[in-house]
C-alpha cells in the first residue's frame, strides 16, 4: 500500500492531474471512478489505483463481479484513502483512478467514414461543455470532432469525466490550422455550416443527410469571422424571448440530433 504523498506515483498522479504539458508528454490521461475504468479498452490502460475503503469492498466481494473480474486481470496499487483524495480531481472520489494512454486519430482517418458528421469547434474553453458535446456527438452518431489548437484540453479530467465514456469511442483530433481544414473538409465533400447569429435561414430547412460539418464557435464570443466565413452556410438557431445564443453543447446537441433525424 502506497502510504506517503512523497511516493514518485503519487506525485506523477498529480502532475499528470494538473498539467496538460505533462499529459502530453507521457502521452496519457486519467479517468476516474468505476465506469470509466470498465469502458476503458483494455489495451489503453496503464496503470490502476484503488482507495484502501475500496480495495476493502474488493476483497469482500461486494464490488460487481465484472468489475471485480476486470481488477484482477489488469492488476491494480492500492492508496490510503487520504491520499487517494490528494490524487484525485473529485470533491467525492469513488476510489478508483485509471492511467490511460491517449488514442491518436487522423482528418484522414476521419474522412474515411461514408457521409460523415464532423463536429469542428472554435477555442472552446469549458472543459464541462467539451466533454458534454463528445457525449451528446456518440449518441447523434457524430463521426468525429475536430477542434483548433486553442479549444481546451480534452484530456483535462473534467473533461473526461463530462465524456461519461464516450472519449473512448469518438474519434478526434486538434489541427493547427482550422481555416485551412475547413477549406480541405469542403475539397472532400463535405457541407459546412456555421452556427452564426448573422444566418437568415433555421437549422432546420437544411439537408444533412449527405457528408456535413457544423462549425461551433467560443461561448461567449461565437465564431471568429475567418472561420465562419470559410463555411458554405450560415445557420442559426430559432429563439425566443431575449435569449441572443445557447451554450455551445447546446446548440451542438440541437444540430447534431437534427442530422440524426433526418439520417434516421
Amino acid at each position: 500500500m502506497i502510504t506517503s504523498a512523497a511516493n514518485a506515483k503519487v506525485k506523477q498522479i498529480i502532475q499528470w492531474r494538473n498539467k496538460s504539458k505533462e499529459r502530453r508528454k507521457d502521452d496519457v490521461f486519467l479517468a476516474e471512478g468505476p465506469k470509466m475504468y470498465e469502458e476503458a479498452p483494455t489495451d489503453w490502460i496503464k496503470e490502476v489505483y484503488l482507495s484502501c475503503s475500496l480495495e476493502e469492498k474488493l476483497r469482500s466481494g461486494e464490488l460487481p463481479r465484472p468489475l471485480s473480474q476486470k481488477l484482477e486481470k489488469s492488476g491494480y496499487e492500492v492508496v490510503t484513502d487520504e491520499l487517494f483524495v490528494k490524487m484525485s480531481d473529485t470533491q467525492s472520489p469513488q476510489g478508483i483512478l485509471t492511467v490511460v494512454r491517449q488514442p491518436h486519430y487522423t482528418l484522414e482517418q476521419l474522412l474515411q467514414n461514408t457521409d460523415p458528421l464532423f463536429l469542428v469547434l472554435e477555442n472552446l474553453q469549458d472543459p464541462g461543455n467539451l466533454g458534454t458535446i463528445l457525449r451528446t456527438g456518440e449518441g447523434a452518431g457524430v463521426t468525429g470532432v475536430i477542434m483548433d489548437g486553442k479549444t481546451v484540453d480534452i484530456f483535462n479530467p473534467k473533461t473526461i469525466r463530462a465524456t461519461m465514456g464516450s472519449v473512448y469511442r469518438v474519434p478526434f483530433v486538434y489541427v493547427t490550422d482550422l481555416f485551412k481544414t475547413v477549406k480541405e473538409l469542403r475539397e472532400q465533400g463535405v457541407h459546412t455550416y456555421a452556427a452564426h447569429l448573422k444566418s437568415n435561414t433555421y437549422y432546420d430547412c437544411f439537408s444533412f443527410r449527405e457528408s456535413t460539418a457544423f462549425l461551433i464557435g467560443n461561448e461567449g464570443n461565437g465564431l471568429t469571422e475567418e472561420i465562419a466565413g470559410s463555411a458554405e452556410n450560415y445557420l442559426k438557431i430559432p429563439m425566443e424571448g431575449q435569449v441572443e445564443s445557447l451554450n455551445a453543447a447546446i446548440a451542438a446537441a440541437l444540430l447534431l440530433y437534427e442530422a440524426h433525424r433526418q439520417r434516421r
